[in-house]
């Protein structure tokens, strides 16, 4: 059974910073690619950013670029969200899902997913 387990959401005020981890289980870990997303109320489906299979490559959506970073470590089975400079437009659900695809930017391109954290910023 593949399980995508978040953690690490909470409240923090705006221009602090929060650190989300994402451990998988179930899967061939290095064989995959870890996207996140995030999904604000009343808003559709986000994504975030993406790290490939080995760590080595990474992509960000605009709205968090130089702001957020994703990281890996395949001993471990863990992706990891750091976000700095947080703004209270960042407050929502954040989930991590895996690809089997390097260039998975969109929710279609994904075949597992977590059920998501929640993490508000306030202002």
């Amino acid at each position: 059974q593949v399980r995508l387990v978040e953690s690490g959401g909470g409240l923090v005020q705006a221009g602090g910073s929060l650190s989300l981890s994402c451990t998988v289980s179930g899967l061939s870990f290095s064989s995959y690619s870890i996207g996140w997303f995030r999904q604000a109320p009343g808003k559709d489906r986000e994504f975030v950013g993406i790290v490939g299979r080995m760590g080595g490559y990474t992509y960000y959506a605009d709205s968090v670029k130089d702001r957020f970073t994703i990281s890996r470590d395949n001993a471990k089975d863990t992706v990891y969200l750091q976000m700095n400079s947080l703004t209270p437009e960042d407050t929502a659900v954040y989930s991590c899902a895996a690809s089997v695809q390097t260039a998975a930017y969109s929710s279609d391109r994904y075949d597992f997913w977590g059920q998501g954290t929640q993490v508000s910023v306030s202002s």
